[in-house]
């Protein structure tokens, strides 16, 4: 079984994130995860080659995982934290 801290290990290892979250959307069980990562490594890359990345950094999670959701793989310049949204909203406010 593949645990949450597993993939979060791997991904923060090899693609270094300054935003990572993972959810395991299995009940419990390991095989089914969902993903955001937002890291510089993957600035100046395609959508597919972002996936790929993801993929390649959970080679060996990937035997045992089942079911894998990137959800975003994007640039710290494309990736808006919501919690910035708000505090924009309340200081204008």
């Amino acid at each position: 079984m593949v645990t949450k801290e597993q993939v979060e290990a791997s991904l923060t290892a090899k693609l270094k994130p300054i935003h990572l979250e993972v959810i395991d959307i299995s009940g419990g069980c390991g095989a089914s995860y969902e993903v955001e990562v937002v890291s510089e490594q993957f600035e100046g890359k395609r959508l597919l080659e972002r996936h790929r990345m993801v993929n390649a950094a959970l080679e060996e999670e990937m035997k045992e995982i089942h079911a894998l959701s990137i959800k975003k793989a994007q640039t710290p310049q494309q990736w808006k934290p919501p919690s910035q949204d708000s505090a924009t909203l309340t200081k204008d406010a």
